[in-house]
């Protein structure tokens, strides 16, 4: 009920406003929440099918980026050339029915340079999982431009989530959890930094790849807490390496800062990502799997679903 009506003042508050009350939220409940953000003890549970990542590396990199407005899709090639020349590979999220329209020689240049992409919801207005026959009707448009786009891959907005009503989507791997983060609008994790597999046994479609993301997306940290370095990212990544997991981190173009001009009170330094990239790079090289989301979906049904 909070949330409903959380999206219905939402826009009658001021942009600036918003993010001020967050801040101060959250600031406020960190002390609470210490022992479970960003580490949730207990997540590192290895499934009991997991053995290893293929080649046998040590732990699994996912990077993946949602495209909120018009201004994040303008700077999608723009991150994508500044992750392949630091030698990663990643999946964009795009929203079909927003302020901007997907071209798909757009999508098709992303995957020419081994990079994907996947669907983000439809409107991106937080009412995806109102009621179940909103989400049916609106599951039918998605499913549509899943086709459309030729891709199997799907993260709600705002990572709200019905692991059961999403099962009425033709995909193959949704991203629209996370291991633990009691700062997002629906906050019950899912306790894991491995995929994991739900069945589908309200719609009969057999099931789907559960991808949760396992380092805190940018926004909290970086545009909300005001972060100015990676730090949360890489005591999080260094923990999750101890334990085989899956990095699986979302950054959104919309919030970054690439003229580093501190003009925009909602954007964090490019600086910061790139620092943490070249972590990455340079701590665990020959040690990361970094794949795209699909792949990772594929591994994980060949080696945890059974024929």
């Amino acid at each position: 009920m909070l949330k409903k009506i959380f999206y219905i003042l939402k826009p009658f508050i001021p942009r600036k406003l918003q993010l001020i009350l967050r801040r101060k939220l959250i600031v406020s409940k960190l002390p609470k929440y210490k022992d479970i953000w960003p580490i949730l003890k207990g997540s590192d549970k290895k499934p009991q099918h997991f053995i290893s990542w293929p080649d046998k590396k040590q732990f699994a990199l996912v990077l993946t980026h949602d495209v909120e407005h018009k201004r994040g899709y303008e700077r999608v090639l723009k991150l994508m050339e500044i992750e392949k020349k630091l030698g990663f590979v990643s999946s964009f999220n795009f929203v079909p029915e927003r302020d901007y329209k997907v071209d798909k020689e757009l999508l098709h240049t992303l995957r020419q340079n081994g990079f994907d992409y996947g669907v983000h919801g439809l409107y991106h207005d937080g009412k995806l999982f109102s009621s179940e026959s909103e989400f049916l009707k609106r599951a039918e448009k998605i499913n549509s431009y899943l086709k459309e786009w030729n891709t199997t891959g799907f993260r709600a907005p705002a990572m709200h989530h019905n692991l059961d009503w999403i099962g009425a989507l033709n995909i193959e791997y949704d991203m629209s959890t996370f291991d633990t983060d009691p700062f997002e609008p629906q906050p019950d994790g899912v306790g894991t930094i491995f995929p994991f597999w739900v069945e589908n046994k309200r719609h009969h479609k057999g099931g789907y790849i559960e991808l949760p993301y396992t380092l805190p997306q940018d926004f909290t940290p970086f545009v909300l807490m005001k972060e100015t370095t990676p730090r949360i990212w890489i005591d999080k990544l260094n923990w999750i390496v101890e334990h085989n997991g899956m990095a699986l981190v979302n950054v959104h173009p919309d919030y970054i800062d690439f003229e580093n001009s501190g003009k925009n009170y909602e954007e964090f330094n490019l600086k910061i990502y790139t620092e943490f990239l070249k972590y990455v790079k340079t701590k665990y090289e020959g040690k990361y799997w970094n794949a795209l989301a699909v792949q990772i979906s594929e591994y994980w049904k060949k080696i945890s679903v059974s024929d």
